[in-house]
């Protein structure tokens, strides 16, 4: 991977997490006006259908002929659809510090299993860098307020949504030579749109007035827009784009970029405390992800550009 290329790569993965960091403010918004599954529901269709009107429109084309559908369909379903569901469970049934802590092990775990299931070895100097930014991050997590009741049933969606994470960088870091990062986007908006619009009737007992009326509020389309277009097609789609070209030990360090910009977005926008601890703990996460970023790793091997 040329210099070029690589700079191409850097920009949209660090955009896509700059995006999620920032989501947790449109989030907050449209939790005020209806409940998360509703959101979900709204967030993916329109994401699909922007990304239909491309398809129609002929701007981009989607060829699956002969392709392992399956593993598409596996992706998706592992990201956002279980991911979502685990994280959300998990965080509404277990302490603060207890799910940022679990949450910010994606990164390890994933390194981890790209060694033996995708022959991408880490050195010991990205080890010791991606430690380094998952400290920050836990780092802040025991700095926020230990709310909630850790229970069982919350630990194991963290578990579960810690794996997820873990098999969709696996499965995508495999298939991202035989799907174009638009395919496997279009796949994940519009599987997920399918699954949490269900999830969406389920909430609200089969009212189309309560599924509908949301999007009368301006505040709630504004945000739901941003995180239909920038967070979910948008993001996903230069993460997407991106796994094609780094290991997922360099990938899935740009994971902790999303706390760090999430705690700047909070102390600009919102007015929460930020200490100089915190600080600290934002520049360990940078650190450590510019660190894995130049550690190298053995057995690289980037895909095809897409």
């Amino acid at each position: 991977m040329n210099n070029k290329t690589n700079y191409k790569v850097i920009l949209a993965v660090v955009i896509a997490h700059v995006f999620w960091g920032f989501s947790f403010l449109a989030s907050r918004t449209a939790l005020n006006v209806t409940n998360m599954f509703v959101l979900l529901s709204h967030r993916f269709i329109i994401a699909t259908l922007a990304m239909s009107v491309a398809v129609i429109l002929g701007l981009v084309k989607i060829n699956l002929r002969g392709k392992r559908i399956h593993l598409l369909i596996a992706l998706s379903i592992l990201q956002p659809v279980i991911y979502f569901l685990g994280e959300q469970y998990g965080i509404q049934h277990s302490t603060t510090i207890f799910s940022g802590v679990m949450i910010a092990l994606i990164p390890i775990v994933g390194t981890l299993a790209a060694a033996p299931i995708l022959k991408e070895k880490p050195t010991l100097t990205q080890l010791a860098f991606s430690v380094l930014s998952v400290s920050g991050v836990i780092g802040i997590g025991l700095m926020s307020k230990n709310s909630g009741v850790l229970e069982l049933g919350g630990v194991i969606a963290l578990i579960i949504a810690v794996c997820s994470a873990a098999g969709y960088l696996m499965i995508s870091r495999s298939v991202c030579t035989e799907f174009t990062a638009f395919e496997r986007t279009y796949s994940m908006m519009a599987i997920s749109a399918i699954v949490f619009t269900a999830c969406a009737f389920v909430s609200v007992k089969g009212d189309m007035s309560a599924f509908i009326s949301p999007m009368g509020e301006k505040s709630y389309l504004l945000s739901i827009l941003f995180l239909s277009l920038c967070c979910s097609v948008a993001s996903f789609g230069f993460d997407s784009y991106a796994i094609a070209h780094l290991t997922v030990a360099k990938l899935s360090a740009f994971a902790n970029l999303t706390t760090a910009v999430s705690v700047f977005a909070g102390a600009v926008f919102l007015h929460e405390p930020f200490s100089f601890l915190g600080f600290i703990f934002c520049v360990m996460i940078l650190v450590g992800i510019y660190g894995v970023q130049k550690g190298g790793a053995e057995n690289e091997n980037p895909g095809e550009l897409h």
